[in-house]
């Protein structure tokens, strides 16, 4: 049987109808630009789901019933809606490969993200992160950390164990120091800190270089 696929993107919905709900086969699901408020509950109803699109709403709060979506491995996109925190039962979504929670009002990482273990990407540009939590350091298998136009002034030394980690995006955010650790990731390519105007450079800059990572000031 093909995959089920659903796409309600920019339909001016404002309410999800229940009928969407009653197809619990779907795979992948876009709800995208329909200037939602509210998500039902029943969402976690779509058990078969790898990709659920919410981008581009109006969400204020996410149901917890999301986090029995334990099929979501994909994509989750919840950028540019009005989040400022996540129920922790989306820590169980332990197969998420790709995380968007960009644009939004956070000012803390919220701890379910720190439970998604298989994400390869994540994005949380546009909030108002003022530090990162050392639990980010459970996402072992992360290859890009997108954090531009935070408020961040430090990272936590535990991202030098992020050990999979090639691109760390920091630009536009008020960094005023960095952790040596950050030696210690083997396979960073890219360390972005282009509009970044707090940061005296460290000398260690030179030996990332020398091992091949691009670093953008």
């Amino acid at each position: 049987m093909p995959p089920r696929h659903l796409s309600l993107w920019k339909k001016a919905l404002g309410i999800v109808p229940d009928a969407v709900w009653d197809q619990t086969d779907l795979e992948t699901l876009v709800l995208a630009d329909n200037e939602l408020t509210a998500l039902s509950a029943r969402v976690g109803e779509m058990r078969r789901l790898r990709m659920l699109d919410l981008g581009h709403n109006k969400l204020r709060d996410i149901p917890s019933s999301l986090g029995q979506l334990e099929q979501l491995a994909d994509f989750l996109y919840l950028h540019d809606n009005q989040l400022s925190a996540l129920p922790p039962s989306l820590g169980r979504l332990s197969r998420l490969r790709y995380l968007n929670i960009s644009e939004n009002a956070f000012e803390m990482l919220p701890e379910a993200v720190t439970g998604m273990s298989s994400l390869r990407e994540l994005r949380v540009t546009d909030n108002r992160l003022t530090d990162l939590p050392s639990s980010i350091a459970r996402l072992g298998r992360l290859r890009e950390l997108h954090l531009r136009n935070n408020r961040l002034a430090a990272l936590p030394d535990a991202v030098g164990s992020m050990i999979e980690l090639r691109q760390l995006d920091l630009r536009g955010n008020p960094i005023s120091g960095l952790p040596d650790s950050l030696l210690k990731l083997p396979r960073l390519e890219k360390l972005d800190l282009r509009w970044v105007t707090t940061l005296d450079p460290p000398s260690w800059f030179e030996e990332l270089e020398r091992r091949g990572c691009s670093v953008y000031l």
